[in-house]
């Protein structure tokens, strides 16, 4: 605050004497005859400028103008100039008629043609002061603004990416720990791969939070290790396919969004078939954007259903991520299969 106390000051001060610079100037070298009380007025107008100005700023402040809307700031500015006009226009014409400061074209006027008159002069000046004042302000607001906002969107970006990408259904831990204990003494040796498995998967969550992106060879990796996990638990009735274009194993994908999408494929698809069912997924470049698609076996049931397959999340996600270059979509297709299909801009590692 002190800071910006001082800065007004500043500017009052170098404004009001920059003023009288510039008459002082103008008097020694354009000026026709000698005007014995010319330095005496002029201290007077600048002394008078300075307290008018700062009662205005108070009236301004007090009044609360530099929170409103710019259409109404400017109709305010406009209407503060003009009643502050007048009371510059009626101190100085008081001032004037004291100590008969009267100037030739004011002879013979009364006192509020003379305040008329001035004020009209001094309007110019009050005018153009609100216009530097009011500008600094708005510009000064719309900054913070921009900067709050811009504060704002990163604390929610970083709140909600690692709330998302932490996520790891604990029912998938509960019973992947479950298949592993009846495999301990049934087959050790696939035990131990399928706690290196789990351990794969818990560390890529850990530092998916520290992640951007990641190449989706990678993101691959830890989908295979999860459904080898599930096939355990599920055994032969699930069965995955994959269908995956070389060229995109580079791109960058979010971290554990495909994993997410097929931990729910198989919870709310697969595991609800009495037969279990398909995990098809997809990658490749259309239209210079990278599809990446899950499908399974089953069925959406409605809106509540579509949003336990991850809708929410992978859209808010995508739209932190990607804005409006990226969408999300699931829908049913035929032969009891659902479609979930996340369409990115191609990214450079």
């Amino acid at each position: 605050m002190k800071n910006k106390i001082s800065a007004y000051w500043a500017c009052q001060i170098g404004g009001w004497g920059f003023y009288i610079l510039i008459y002082m100037l103008f008097y020694f070298t354009i000026r026709t005859k000698p005007h014995p009380d010319f330095f005496a007025e002029l201290y007077a107008d600048a002394v008078v400028g300075l307290t008018v100005t700062h009662t205005m700023r108070f009236f301004i402040r007090k009044t609360r103008q530099l929170n409103f809307d710019l259409k109404k700031q400017i109709i305010a500015m406009f209407l503060t100039t003009i009643l502050f006009a007048f009371v510059f226009g009626a101190i100085i014409t008081l001032i004037g008629d004291a100590l008969q400061w009267e100037a030739a074209e004011m002879k013979g006027l009364s006192f509020t043609n003379k305040v008329i008159r001035v004020a009209f002069w001094y309007f110019l000046f009050l005018m153009i002061w609100n216009l530097i004042y009011f500008a600094y302000h708005f510009v000064e607001k719309t900054r913070k603004e921009q900067i709050d906002k811009m504060r704002l969107e990163s604390m929610i970006k970083d709140l909600e990416l690692k709330t998302i990408k932490s996520h790891i259904n604990p029912h998938f831990i509960f019973n992947a720990l479950n298949s592993i204990r009846a495999l301990v003494d049934e087959d050790p040796e696939r035990a131990r791969t399928a706690i290196t498995e789990l351990s794969n998967i818990l560390r890529s969550s850990m530092y998916a939070e520290k992640l951007e992106t990641t190449p989706l060879e990678k993101e691959l990796d830890i989908v295979k290790d999860y459904l080898a996990l599930e096939h355990i638990r599920f055994e032969d009735r699930l069965r995955v396919e994959y269908d995956i274009d070389e060229d995109t194993l580079d791109q960058p994908v979010p971290p554990m969004m495909l994993q997410t999408l097929v931990e729910n494929a198989i919870k709310h698809g697969v595991s609800k078939q009495v037969d279990g069912g398909l995990i098809r997924i997809i990658s490749d470049f259309k239209d210079d954007h990278h599809e990446l698609i899950v499908r399974n076996t089953g069925k959406i049931n409605g809106i509540s259903n579509a949003d336990g397959f991850g809708l929410t999340s992978t859209q808010n996600r995508l739209k932190l991520m990607f804005g409006d270059k990226a969408k999300f979509e699931i829908k049913d297709l035929r032969d009891n299969v659902v479609e979930a299909k996340i369409t990115m801009p191609v990214l450079q590692m």
